[in-house]
């Protein structure tokens, strides 16, 4: 089993800044790619970031600029610098894993989801 531990979220003003971790742990051989996707109240679940083994990063529109995605392959964690928020980036941030399990064998796990809370 996979286990993605999240930590970070809280409450800010609008303009500032949060960071977002999320630790992987279990039986892992490699995990491509990690990222982070949100839900909002009401909303369905986007995209927010994703980056592969190899450092290639992705980003939703809406984010552009203002977030950033890091990961740290020997320790198995992803971050999410988010800078200049927007009470539109409320919503619960979920950690995502594309995990190899075993001999290219592929599972993907999410986090429990951590609340960011911009007021405005």
């Amino acid at each position: 089993q996979v286990q993605l531990v999240e930590s970070g979220g809280g409450l800010v003003q609008a303009g500032g800044s949060l960071r977002l971790s999320c630790a992987a742990s279990g039986s892992i051989v490699s995990i491509n790619p990690m990222g982070w996707y949100r839900q909002a109240p009401g909303k369905e679940r986007e995209l927010v970031a994703t980056i592969s083994s190899g450092m290639a990063a992705n980003y939703a529109d809406s984010v552009k600029g203002r977030f950033t995605i890091s990961r740290d392959n020997a320790k198995n964690t992803v971050y999410l610098q988010m800078n200049t928020l927007k009470p539109e980036d409320t919503a619960v941030y979920y950690c995502y894993a594309d995990v190899e399990i075993y001999r290219r064998i592929r599972s993907a796990y999410w986090g429990q989801g951590t609340q960011v809370t911009v007021s405005s």
